[in-house]
């Protein structure tokens, strides 16, 4: 199932020995009898109350005498303690410690059994007490109400520097809210309590509910009215679920208010399974980055709240899926921290997306709008662990064209890479894109989404901390960020390509520049390489490949800027490092896929030479380089210096010349030096091959051309090289009255066209205007011309 539930506290395993430990004790001391219903009746009234901040858990019974009993369960030492007994007839609806245990606060209402006269005071159903239970028992009325209290003690952040005081909650059902400091003091030898400060919501729009662990409220009546749920999360978002009465048990309609976006969005899904009748209602479950909303055997939803806006980073599952049916059934109360209570078992359950769950959803699933749900819950379940992200890039190389709504490589390669720096600042959501997919516009089966937008709340507090200042600095997001903050590759783009121009020209600017531009690269690989221990099976990271670390170390240098501008109060060196990182987790994504890819078709480093035929494994390979390139090349991110190399000769291996000569025309492959002299060296001069050769020549840039002519010792090359020789020499020649008449005896052959051409190009050789020598050839001449030029004739009349 998507959502696994691991059990961090039973009632029945953790509690419930303890207590008849405790009982036998006491009915051994006692000699008593009837100890064994005695402890059937404590536990049918064992329940657990609340969950504190720090995890420990409250619960609550009636003894033999109907007095009520407190108890306390430390997760830290799984010990259990009783905290105080009320010798009263009492129902304890809502309660709290402080986090010394020295205070206690508990909301009761009067037990309804006839005959018991009324112990509270008139006219009032609810009595809010604060109990001091160390080291003397005084006891303060707080409230004496007809309305429920809810009551809950504010925990500091960090336990070791406790606050001077406590500060305790009372919620009213009456939409208000107040805030007491409790101080602490010592008066003739006791402890006594001051000065309480109201904080008066009762103007406000909203009702909080679900507070505590409620027993005592009817759960068949509020099963019949609307459900509403208040969640919040590290990040600062602020999410408010509800579902109304249900009207039709043809649809069910919820609604979920992403407070800290601005925009509200309501959910309307079909019921398939029409035929069994609703008995239950939805539950809202917070899982942090998301929210569960599920109904018992008709469908299970994941909401993205962090990114909500489009709806395929969110999971709608419906019908009889495996993964909805093996949820509980009963109702289940989600508590901070992805804690789930079943108020049924009093078992205490931690909430997790399953990744083995989502991973076969991805594998099984046809749905494009599900496959990137699923791979993005995926992703957040596992942060950039290795073994996630290697079963995944299994599967994509196995599945590379299994999308149609978007490339699956470049979506994997944006989330991953995203996932594995978003820990280091809360801002990261709004600096770095999540996803490659802008916009989405395909519907999702059996469901219905309609977005408005709601009027951001005004946040009026003095010194924002913690969780207000992530929500705070969110609302100021959705206020101002237009357009959106996200790093995107158009300046470095342009830079790259005037860069590349610049090269061709001869006129790049200061040395400086770009040896900076190169350094930056430089640290980039040396970071990759750190964070790689084992060696690597491909090819990849040891040649310069120039263009790629110039494009490397310019999205260091313009990433770098963008945090800097956004990030205020972040060192720089923690900066750099997270520029490093995220730039070095790209090229190790894409180092893996083609690792993968290789040893799954047991490729070996013979497929480095061109002596060999392409065989369907490195067909395979050849393929998923050439999606890595699509996926790359459109969002302008840098590969591994030698992946182009690679590529290009599984392409010579693989392809017939004339699919070969369009892939390098089209840009998919780019022919490197390192190529191209390898092509030329270990290629022989068959027909074929010199058809081969002269193609790719052909289509070099001049500077490396002049090089590669070298290398191939051919009457091709040769009349490459006098072709360049000469459009040098003749670029300035300007036509100049001749009286001199040809001397033939100075020409081994009668061919006067050429014998007056070649007359031309010795004069201009020998005159003291311009002499362009070429570079690296400096025998290049006037009679290397004519002698190429006549072994180049001879071939071509099969002479």
């Amino acid at each position: 199932m998507a959502l696994r539930l691991v059990a961090d506290f039973d009632l029945g395993k953790d509690v419930l020995p303890w207590l008849r430990a405790q009982r036998a004790a006491s009915e051994a001391s006692e000699a008593g009898s009837g100890g064994a219903d005695v402890l059937e009746n404590d536990y049918e009234s064992l329940r657990v109350l609340n969950v504190e901040r720090n995890g420990n858990i409250i619960y609550t019974y009636k003894d033999d005498k109907g007095n009520v009993i407190f108890g306390l369960y430390d997760c830290q030492t799984r010990q259990n303690e009783l905290l105080y007994t009320f010798e009263k007839d009492l129902q304890v609806f809502s309660c709290s410690v402080n986090s010394e245990r020295t205070l206690l606060a508990a909301s009761l209402v009067q037990s309804t059994k006839e005959g018991k006269r009324n112990e509270l005071q008139p006219g009032s159903k609810c009595l809010t007490l604060l109990v001091e239970i160390h080291p003397v028992n005084n006891v303060k009325v707080l409230k004496a109400v007809d309305s429920y209290i809810w009551v809950q003690f504010l925990y500091p952040h960090v336990e070791s520097h406790p606050l001077p005081e406590n500060h305790l909650l009372l919620i009213s059902e009456e939409k208000y809210i107040e805030q007491l400091r409790i101080h602490v003091a010592q008066e003739d030898g006791n402890r006594v309590f001051e000065v309480p400060l109201d904080v008066s919501l009762s103007n406000s729009g909203f009702k909080l509910v679900n507070f505590g662990c409620d027993y005592h409220q009817d759960r068949e009546k509020l099963s019949k009215h609307l459900t509403l749920c208040v969640f919040t999360n590290r990040t600062g978002s602020l999410c408010v679920c509800y579902s109304p009465k249900c009207a039709s048990w043809e649809q069910i309609t919820y609604s979920v208010f992403y407070i800290h976006k601005g925009h509200s969005k309501t959910f309307t899904t079909s019921l398939e399974n029409v035929g069994s009748h609703v008995t239950k209602g939805i539950t809202f479950l917070n899982l942090d980055y998301y929210v569960a909303v599920y109904l018992p055997g008709h469908f299970f939803h994941l909401l993205n709240v962090q990114h909500p806006d489009l709806i395929c980073h969110s999971l709608f599952l419906t019908g009889n899926n495996e993964m909805i049916d093996m949820l509980p059934h009963c109702p289940l109360q989600s508590l901070s921290g992805s804690l789930v209570l079943d108020c049924c078992s009093g078992k205490l359950y931690r909430a997790l997306l399953s990744q083995s769950s989502l991973l076969q959803l991805l594998q099984n699933t046809r749905l494009d709008c599900e496959k990137m749900a699923a791979l993005h819950c995926a992703l957040y379940c596992g942060q950039g662990t290795r073994f996630l992200e290697g079963q995944i890039i299994q599967w994509i190389s196995e599945n590379v064209s299994a999308c149609h709504s978007f490339d699956l490589i470049q979506e994997f390669i944006i989330a991953s890479s995203y996932w594995s720096v978003y820990s280091e600042t809360s801002n990261m959501d709004k600096l770095l894109p999540h996803s490659s997919v802008l916009t989405w516009n395909t519907e999702i089966p059996g469901i219905t989404l309609v977005t408005e937008d709601i009027a951001l709340p005004f946040m009026k507090v003095l010194n924002f901390k913690g969780y207000w200042e992530k929500l705070n600095s969110n609302l100021e997001y959705v206020k101002y960020a237009k357009p959106h903050f996200h790093y995107n590759n158009i300046v470095v783009r342009r830079e790259w390509h005037n860069l590349i121009s610049e090269e061709k020209t001869g006129k790049r600017r200061s040395t400086a520049y770009v040896r900076t531009i190169l350094d930056n690269a430089i640290k980039v690989i040396s970071n990759l390489e750190a964070r790689n221990l084992g060696p690597r099976l491909t090819p990849l990271l040891q040649e310069e490949d120039s263009h790629q670390r110039l494009l490397m170390g310019l999205m260091v240098s313009e990433l770098k800027d963008h945090f800097l501008r956004h990030l205020q109060g972040v060192e720089k060196k923690k900066i750099e490092q997270m520029v490093l990182d995220y730039i070095s987790k790209l090229l190790d994504l894409i180092c893996h896929i083609l690792e993968t890819s290789w040893r799954k078709h047991n490729l070996h480093s013979c497929i480095l030479h061109f002596n060999s035929r392409g065989s369907a494994a490195e067909f395979a390979v050849f393929h998923i380089m050439t999606r890595i390139l699509e996926a790359t090349k459109s969002l302008f991110l840098p590969l591994p210096p030698g992946f182009h190399t690679l590529h290009t000769i599984l392409g010579v291996h693989c392809l017939p010349l004339h699919n070969l000569l369009h892939c390098i025309d089209s840009g998919v492959l780019l022919l490197t030096e390192t190529a191209v002299v390898r092509l030329m060296k270990d290629l022989d001069n068959t027909e074929k091959n010199e058809k081969l050769k002269f193609s790719i020549i052909l289509r070099l840039p001049p500077l490396i051309g002049q090089k590669i002519c070298r290398l191939w010792d051919h009457p091709m090359s040769s009349n490459i090289i006098s072709r360049n020789h000469v459009t040098r020499l003749l670029q300035n020649y300007k036509k100049q009255p001749r009286n001199s008449m040809i001397d033939k005896s100075s020409f081994s052959v009668e061919f006067l066209p050429l014998n007056y051409f070649i007359e031309i190009l010795t004069d201009i050789e020998s005159s003291n205007q311009a002499l362009y020598p070429f570079e690296g050839h400096d025998n290049v001449d006037a009679e290397f011309v004519e002698e190429a030029a006549l072994k180049h004739t001879t071939m071509l009349l099969g002479l």
